[in-house]
């Protein structure tokens, strides 16, 4: 097994009220998507190691996002932080907070899904495509901008996951 990690160190404060740790897997590497995610033009994606790894740092410190009806993304709607991320495997990691109590009816709809039903999805910028004109798009470099949480069932890969800590 291989791991590449980064993270934000944030000091640890019990008890406190808008602080909520998460973790979830964002993305898988060196796999296509199982659909096309937004943006792509109906194209599947594939995230190839190297460029995740190049681009961990661009993570850490960008915000968590989501849509009424968890079914896609909202840069808008920002409700968290993530300030880990970490390539274990195959899987990208990622942990952080959200704020829970300036957003306790997000909280609360995270919480009543199924841990199993939520995923998450990357949002990216400067992404740089090996060809445009194959049917999977090998994305060789990228710069990531956030993360949005949704359902598993809308992610573009179906390997995401979502949990809050309880």
């Amino acid at each position: 097994m291989r791991l590449e990690a980064m993270a934000v160190k944030i000091p640890h404060v019990d008890g406190h009220p808008n602080r909520v740790a998460f973790e979830g897997v964002l993305t898988v590497v060196n796999a296509a998507s199982d659909k096309a995610p937004a943006g792509a033009r109906g194209h599947r994606v594939m995230l190839t190691r190297e460029a995740a790894e190049k681009a961990l740092p661009s993570l850490l410190g960008m915000a968590v996002d989501y849509r009424p009806g968890w079914d896609g993304h909202d840069a808008r709607r920002k409700i968290g932080l993530l300030t880990e991320a970490n390539l274990v495997g195959r899987r990208l990691v990622v942990s952080g907070y959200l704020y829970a109590r300036d957003f306790p009816e997000v909280a609360e709809a995270i919480l009543a899904h199924a841990a199993q039903a939520m995923g998450m999805s990357y949002e990216l910028a400067d992404a740089r495509v090996e060809d445009m004109r194959a049917e999977v798009w090998k994305l060789t470099r990228v710069t990531f901008t956030g993360a949005a949480i949704l359902l598993r069932e809308k992610a573009a890969y179906k390997e995401t996951s979502f949990r809050m800590a309880s």
